[in-house]
């Protein structure tokens, strides 16, 4: 209801719940299910539910929306038998709503039973390739045509599935604060690419070097865009400090805090939001070394131009790279928020090339999408209007397949079903 109703995150309304729960693991996983999936398949629940009541859902009232995209949640998409199923979401709605709902409710869920979910998608079928496959794989049909354009249809629909495949918590090590090794004796498993992460099922709290701050949490794709732009600014032995400007809340701040240190640079990192800044600071704060946070607009930053061998401008985007974390996200995402946010992603990335040095500053343009509109579209509208050129990104992760993607090739977009990560992109200019 807190995300129906409020606009809250799912995971941060669910984290709340089970904190006051005080339920067992097997009951706490059994929710996250139904919150995950309700959540997730919304759009699809909700074209079901309209063939099997005759009604838009959006003429019910919230309460009893919800309740009936959960019965579509465990009929369709768990293991629940159909009478359990029916059992339980009368029960609920009785409890929640009263019982003048529960003659609507138990009708609607018996007749969300008469398919399962293939069969649904095939009652429901419109003929149209895009629309069919988002209404099997929940979601909009617009994100389906976006992906569908980066990898043609087939593996768009793999691409749709691994973003339904809730993944299992990603740690990093700080540098020079904690090893690998001390994951790994936590239960953990090295990551395939990332030297610094390793995934461990479970609440990460529980590892000692999480909870005293020596390592984090963070997605293997974020923390190899960080890794790809440190080695290149690295190899390009250009003096001077790293900046991270837009750097909330502050993960891959902290992992390029831990590799400036190794060569006893400065990290600056920049973040409009004063909360969101104070964040970046407590993650900076166990990270030995220079480091300081500002607060302050990154397309109006208080430093002087030129002043930073290397930029990390992790830009504002839509998020459709993270799905598989945020499950109400592509429900609230529109394609009309796309131009709003590439103006945006153009005023910072132009911010971030009058930050580098000249004659050699490498700038990192990050997003956690893979909307053209907001990687490919701003790095070729770089290579025209600003004074950069294109390095060749892929060659800082040699050990990353499948990956290249852009003009030459010479850019990283990395996929969920590819490689296990968010679908990360990482474009790397250096100012003439």
């Amino acid at each position: 209801m807190a995300v129906e109703s409020q606009g809250a995150y799912a995971n941060l309304a669910l984290a709340d719940a089970l904190s006051r729960a005080d339920l067992i693991p097997r009951d706490a996983a059994f929710a996250t299910v139904l919150v995950d999936g309700t959540a997730r398949g919304q759009g699809t629940w909700d074209a079901i539910l309209t063939a099997a009541s005759g009604h838009k859902p959006t003429d019910w009232q919230p309460a009893v929306r919800v309740v009936l995209r959960m019965a579509c949640q465990q009929i369709l998409a768990t293991r629940v038998p159909l009478r359990a199923a029916v059992d339980t979401s009368v029960t609920l709605a009785r409890h929640e709503i009263g019982e003048r709902v529960t003659g609507l409710v138990n009708a609607v869920s018996r007749k969300i039973g008469a398919h399962d979910l293939a069969g649904w998608a095939a009652e429901l079928a419109t003929g149209d390739e895009l629309s069919d496959l988002a209404l099997r794989t929940c979601h909009p049909r617009w994100i389906a045509a976006e992906l569908a354009g980066r990898l043609g249809l087939e593996e768009a629909g793999r691409a749709l599935e691994a973003d339904n495949l809730a993944p299992v918590p990603t740690l990093v090590v700080r540098p020079g604060l904690a090893e690998l090794s001390e994951l790994l004796d936590a239960g953990a498993t090295a990551c395939l690419y990332s030297p610094y992460g390793a995934t461990r099922p479970g609440n990460p709290a529980e590892v000692p070097a999480i909870a005293d701050g020596r390592a984090g949490v963070q997605d293997e794709g974020s923390q190899l865009v960080a890794l790809a732009l440190a080695r290149t600014a690295q190899a390009a032995s250009a003096s001077g400090p790293w900046l991270d400007l837009c750097a909330g809340p502050g993960g891959k701040a902290a992992l390029l805090a831990g590799l400036a240190a190794t060569e006893n640079r400065l990290l600056v990192a920049g973040e409009v939001h004063p909360h969101r800044a104070r964040m970046v600071a407590e993650a900076l704060a166990p990270i030995p070394g220079d480091h300081q946070v500002v607060a302050a607009d990154g397309r109006r930053p208080p430093w002087a131009p030129g002043s930073f061998a290397a930029v990390m401008a992790d830009v504002p985007c839509s998020g459709l790279g993270s799905l598989r974390r945020r499950p109400e996200s592509r429900w609230r995402r529109t394609a009309s928020d796309v131009p709003r946010l590439q103006a945006l992603q153009k005023q910072l990335l132009a911010a971030a090339v009058d930050s580098a040095q000249p004659h050699g500053g490498v700038i990192g343009y990050v997003t956690c999408s893979p909307v053209a509109a907001e990687t490919l579209e701003v790095v070729s509208w770089a290579l025209d209007e600003l004074d950069v050129d294109l390095l060749d990104a892929p060659a800082a992760l040699p050990e990353v397949t499948g990956a290249a993607t852009g003009p030459q090739r010479r850019c990283i977009q990395l996929w969920p079903h590819r490689h296990g990560t968010d679908a990360m992109f990482c474009a790397l200019l250096r100012r003439r």
